[in-house]
């Protein structure tokens, strides 16, 4: 008996029917979707034709022809594949049917070109639009974690370091950190866009000679018409652009992940600090009712694994032989648009998270108390330095915590019971030195610090 298909042919998490809104966004696959890819083929060969026929190199009528018929809807798609699958690269099959599509003015189809340079236009095309995206999403994260900032400037929680606890801080000086690296990935974007934005149309050995002394006018003819910049030289071996961009995703998902991980751990059950917002059944074990688990987090830093493998590659895939390569070319076919795709579906979980963040500012401050005055044990040998020298200072706390880590109370308790403390400190002294609240140094002003900068460069 013959077994019938399969209902989903998808394999992997970007377009399976279950996982690929987990792990992306309709947005982003629409970028790099086949459909899509092609079209910006087509594109960038019209784009070549128009260019040609501006600088006098083909007939303008022929121009006219071949971007009047060249479309997408008209694509033999399973043809395609099958040739592709034989040449090894999808543009001699695409231009065999846009020949076809534009008959007598088919014999100037792709005039002067090579395969890479269509190829690669089209990806500079797809990653622009793909930068678009995500800066726009950066963009939006930046306003949530300012919110976050701001609503939880003066919001004391433990400082941890090594996982213990190390000093007080605020929750919006957390998120204060946060906001200032995805300033700084705008700001890097921004930085990338016009080196990764260009053209490329060379020739078969990138030296234009295909079209005479006409070539670099038809270079940045063409680069006019779709909107792009034109390179200093030929780039068909000098990949560092697009490996810029995947590696500007690793440090995009890195920072995600950075704050996943510190949303993991805070909303353990030991911590809970923080969750991720409500909804019924997200998070939800199969076999433990009580169970609320970090989905996006889970996801975020997922993603930012995943991403930074795509990274190495991409640096990898740099190292190619002479005037154009024999395979590193390849694998940024399978990096660029994974990487872009992860990138997104972990910024669009991060806007989610962080965006209905439940901050429990009650059990910060449990936890903050959870070390019975110890956490501050730095705000009292300071209080004390002036009286005895810090030296002393030091020395007469570290006793008092070890009363403290040995026989239990508090360290207020301990201090109040030393002779060498209460002949410079009464008790109401003592409580205020004690006092995590009292003692965040400059996190709030650090927090009104980024949030005007961050506003600078939003402006």
């Amino acid at each position: 008996m013959k077994t019938p298909p399969p209902l989903f042919s998808a394999s992997t998490v970007m377009d399976s029917i279950l996982f690929r809104d987990a792990f992306g966004t309709q947005a982003m696959r629409s970028i790099f979707s086949d459909q899509a890819l092609v079209q910006r083929y087509i594109d960038a060969e019209v784009a070549l034709a128009r260019a040609e026929a501006r600088c006098g190199v083909i007939p303008a009528e022929a121009a006219e022809v071949i971007a009047r018929e060249s479309r997408l809807d008209r694509i033999d798609f399973d043809h395609m594949r099958e040739e592709t699958d034989i040449v090894g690269y999808p543009i001699l099959p695409l231009v065999h049917q846009l020949v076809v599509m534009c008959g007598e003015a088919g014999r100037y189809v792709h005039w002067g070109a090579t395969t890479q340079d269509i190829m690669d236009t089209a990806v500079a095309l797809q990653v622009r639009d793909a930068l678009d995206s995500i800066d726009a999403d950066i963009r939006a994260l930046r306003g949530v974690l300012a919110d976050l900032a701001m609503k939880h400037r003066d919001t004391p929680m433990a400082g941890r370091t090594h996982l213990q606890q190390a000093l007080p801080i605020t929750f919006g000086y957390k998120a204060a950190i946060w906001l200032a690296m995805f300033d700084r990935h705008q700001q890097r974007l921004a930085q990338l866009r016009p080196r990764v934005a260009v053209v490329e149309f060379a020739g078969a050995a990138g030296t234009l000679a295909s079209l005479g002394d006409k070539g670099f006018e038809v270079q940045k003819a063409m680069a006019e018409e779709l909107g792009l910049g034109v390179p200093a030289t030929t780039w068909h071996v000098a990949r560092d652009g697009f490996a810029e961009a995947v590696n500007l995703l690793a440090l995009v998902t890195g920072s995600l992940g950075k704050i996943a991980l510190d949303i993991m751990i805070m909303a353990s059950t030991e911590f809970a600090e923080v969750y991720e917002p409500f909804v019924k059944g997200r998070g939800a074990s199969s076999t433990m009712p009580q169970k609320r688990n970090p989905i996006s987090s889970e996801l975020m830093l997922a993603a930012s694994k995943a991403v930074r493998q795509h990274a190495g590659l991409m640096v990898d895939a740099m190292v190619q032989d002479f005037e154009r390569a024999t395979g590193p070319w390849h694998a940024e076919w399978i990096a660029i648009p994974e990487s872009f795709i992860l990138t997104a579906g972990a910024l669009h979980q991060a806007k989610f998270a962080l965006g209905g963040l439940v901050v429990d500012t009650g059990r910060m401050r449990h936890n903050l108390g959870i070390s019975r005055g110890l956490i501050v044990a730095e705000a009292v040998m300071m209080g004390l330095a002036p009286h005895m020298g810090r030296q002393q200072a030091h020395d007469v706390v570290y006793d008092a915590c070890r009363t403290v880590n040995e026989q239990g109370g508090s360290l207020a308790e301990a201090l109040a019971a030393l002779p060498a403390v209460t002949r410079h400190l009464d008790r109401s002294a003592i409580d205020q030195l004690c006092d995590p609240a009292n003692y965040l140094g400059l996190a709030p002003q650090m927090v009104d610090r980024a949030l005007a900068l961050s506003a600078r460069a939003a402006s």
